[in-house]
């Protein structure tokens, strides 16, 4: 992927290097352009060393506004009420202003990062409001402190590849699996539920909720509608992605039922619990006490999914512990019988790297066929998964 990153005069500009150097890190391109405003608070020579490319800070005979407005991407970040307002109103008096004018033309994706005093931020809305009309993406800012501030490098870079793969799909270039999966409602669910003994107690399990993370991460890169529902998790969830949160079986399995009729893909990675205690108090229990809990079976939410949404393609997980590969190819069968999956993902928490909590898994994709994924970090695991996907959807 080609980006021009496009840096004005914020002082969230330091941000910049970090921003540029994680684009490159994920394997993409990079070329800035700065107005003189920005020169004064970052150095052009940093941005040369984490682009690898030398800055623009003025137009030459290279035309380098006509030169780099045809890229994968222009991003503005950070973005100015100067530039919007100018870029609102297309006034080119700057190689900030001049390259968006012509990237506009080109119809080339544009996204804008906006950084500024909150007073300005919304004395600017109606370009903003403008701006988005004409198509032009704007990622919400960090509200804090009387500052709409720089949002986390993460979301501006999850962001980014999205608009790209949006783009993609639409004018049918690159990617078999985006052009399927943009605009597709996908819900994903992560975590471990919780299931209170009294108010401070309760029972739970070790999901780490790093698997579910990466797949709504990879879902919303592809340009799908993501929705999370979040049990507990140990993982911080980026703030472009919506997520709702089920602490307990019967919170999750409520909200899931509510959900799945507006979804097109179910991706069930939640682990949920099988037991809850039969009572629950409504006071701390005395440590002195001898306790003894009772318990019940909880539903099986996925075996309801398809009884709700029987056009939804459902992906189900099947963690197991220490068995044969041909033990866990069966389980994942018979849960596919059970609840109608379309696919299963089945994998052996015993084997190392593959524990709950870690960051890489081996897994084997269970559907009308047997695919094995060895030791993987959980981000390429995600992608083998919607390239199934894809295929079968």
């Amino acid at each position: 992927m080609e980006i021009v990153l496009c840096v004005t005069g914020s002082v969230a500009a330091i941000e910049t290097v970090k921003l540029a150097r994680e684009f490159r890190r994920q394997g993409h391109s990079v070329k800035a352009f700065m107005t003189k405003e920005a020169t004064k608070i970052i150095h052009p020579n940093a941005l040369e060393f984490a682009t690898g490319q030398e800055v623009v800070l003025e137009l030459t005979g290279k035309i380098e506004h006509v030169k780099y407005s045809q890229v994968d991407l222009v991003l503005v970040a950070p973005a100015t009420a100067n530039t919007i307002s100018k870029f609102a109103y297309k006034i080119s008096d700057n190689p900030v202003s001049t390259l968006l004018i012509t990237a506009y033309g080109h119809d080339t994706p544009i996204v804008f990062v906006p950084s500024m005093h909150d007073s300005m931020y919304d004395a600017v809305s109606d370009n903003v409001e403008k701006l988005k009309e004409e198509g032009i993406i704007f990622l919400n800012p960090r509200l804090d402190e009387g500052k709409a501030k720089f949002p986390a490098i993460e979301d501006i870079v999850l962001e980014s590849i999205r608009t790209v793969n949006i783009n993609n799909a639409k004018n049918n270039v690159d990617s078999d699996v985006s052009s399927k999966l943009s605009g597709k409602n996908i819900l994903v669910s992560l975590g471990g539920t919780f299931e209170e003994i009294d108010p401070i107690r309760g029972i739970s399990n070790r999901s780490s909720g790093k698997m579910g993370l990466e797949i709504a991460k990879e879902a919303y890169r592809l340009g799908a509608n993501v929705k999370i529902l979040a049990a507990h998790h140990e993982v911080s969830i980026p703030k472009v992605l919506d997520v709702e949160y089920a602490k307990s079986s019967s919170l999750m399995n409520e909200k899931t039922n509510e959900l799945v009729p507006d979804f097109d893909v179910f991706i069930a990675t939640a682990a949920v619990s099988d037991f809850r205690p039969i009572a629950k108090e409504d006071y701390k229990i005395s440590s002195s006490l001898n306790l003894s809990l009772e318990f019940e079976p909880v539903a099986k939410i996925i075996h309801q999914i398809k009884k709700i949404n029987p056009d939804i393609f459902l992906v189900g997980f099947k963690a197991e512990y220490n068995i044969s590969e041909e033990r866990m190819i069966q389980c994942a069968k018979t849960q596919m019988q059970d609840a109608g999956t379309d696919l299963v993902v089945a994998n052996d928490v015993y084997n190392e790297g593959c524990e709950f909590g870690s960051d890489t898994n081996e897994v084997i994709l269970v559907s009308d066929e047997i695919k094995k994924i060895g030791l993987s970090s959980k981000a390429e695991i995600a992608k083998a998964i919607f390239e199934e996907i894809a295929q079968k959807i």
